[in-house]
């Protein structure tokens, strides 16, 4: 009977960092695609300062990381300085900002697709400069991946998600995203090698790190100058109350959701993560296809399903790997 309870929170809780996780990317993910196509107000304007985004998610996630730190960090000593983040929060900054960016060249699901294939890039790096060699299998998930972008990109968007989108331009949407997952690369390189050198560094530490030094760049680019795009926003926002309102919305869900990623890391592992935010990926774009209208063709489909194959059978590996490891481990 101990052992079924134990199961049964265990399960429980599972499903609660599910929920967790999909409800507040899923509906950031409308957010982000509202904010990015609306017209809003009497007068039909787009919000078009979109960067301005990634500085009001910093600024929120920098404050709940503080009250964080201060309600459940039991020790200050030994965790990595604020000051060592300083490269990787260049890399943080501009990432995102490309990324976000390129919502006004390309639809939401084909910005999702796009963003899904990190492993490409990873890969690509790790052959050509690194020397690494990787397994057939995960070759079979690049091509399946790379192909089933690919595809996507190359048939024909439907007419009224184009009307949607400020600038229609598909090769500048996608160029953005890779860009995206090359800094992204860098950013996470950087954090392992913080978290190698200070151990007991905190996910809570991470995250005020991170988010003090985005701050500090965004609020530099944004109104680091009398005509700074950051002026601008702010005052569409006094204009706009509605677009503010979906603004903060958006912002305080991804601070809601990193606490959902950091509860499964630290309960089931990394690669239960990787498969909840996968599958939240594939449910992000159903709910962009349903709700923001934004259909897609037969074919269309068919890429996405190639991307996702892609990535299932990536986690699939990597579960297989930890299976072997853990009976290497495990005494005879």
């Amino acid at each position: 009977m101990e052992a079924y309870g134990v199961g049964f929170r265990q399960l429980s809780v599972l499903l609660f960092c599910v929920t967790g996780i999909w409800s507040a990317y899923i509906y950031q993910g409308v957010l982000q695609e509202t904010v990015s196509t609306k017209r809003f107000g009497a007068d039909q304007k787009r919000f078009e300062h979109l960067a301005f985004l990634n500085l009001a998610q910093n600024v929120v996630c920098l404050v709940w990381s503080f009250i964080m730190i201060k309600l459940w960090s039991r020790s200050s000593s030994g965790g990595a300085p604020w000051w060592s983040y300083w490269s990787a929060g260049i890399t943080n900054t501009i990432g995102p900002t490309m990324g976000i960016e390129a919502l006004k060249y390309i639809s939401y699901p084909a910005q999702v697709l796009a963003k899904s294939s990190k492993m490409i890039p990873v890969m690509l790096m790790g052959s050509l400069v690194y020397g690494i060699r990787y397994t057939i299998p995960e070759y079979v998930c690049t091509l399946l991946v790379a192909g089933g972008v690919s595809s996507f990109a190359l048939l024909k968007t439907s007419s009224k998600t184009i009307s949607k989108l400020a600038r229609p331009n598909a090769p500048l949407g996608y160029g953005l995203c890779f860009l995206n997952l090359a800094f992204d690369g860098f950013t996470n390189a950087t954090q392992d090698s913080i978290t190698a050198r200070y151990p007991k560094t905190s996910a809570w530490d991470i995250m005020f790190g991170m988010n003090l030094w985005g701050t500090i760049y965004n609020m530099v680019y944004m109104f680091g100058w009398p005509h700074g795009s950051g002026f601008e926003a702010v005052q569409f926002c006094r204009q706009h109350p509605e677009a503010a309102w979906d603004i903060f919305l958006f912002c305080l869900c991804g601070a809601v959701g990193q606490n959902f990623i950091f509860l499964t890391i630290s309960q089931f592992g990394s690669l239960t993560n990787t498969t909840i935010t996968t599958t939240r990926k594939f449910v992000s774009i159903v709910v962009s296809s349903l709700l923001s209208g934004n259909p897609l063709s037969a074919k269309q489909w068919g890429s996405v399903s190639m991307v996702f194959s892609g990535l299932s059978y990536q986690i699939y590996l990597k579960w297989k790997r930890g299976q072997r490891l853990h009976k290497k481990r495990k005494p005879m």
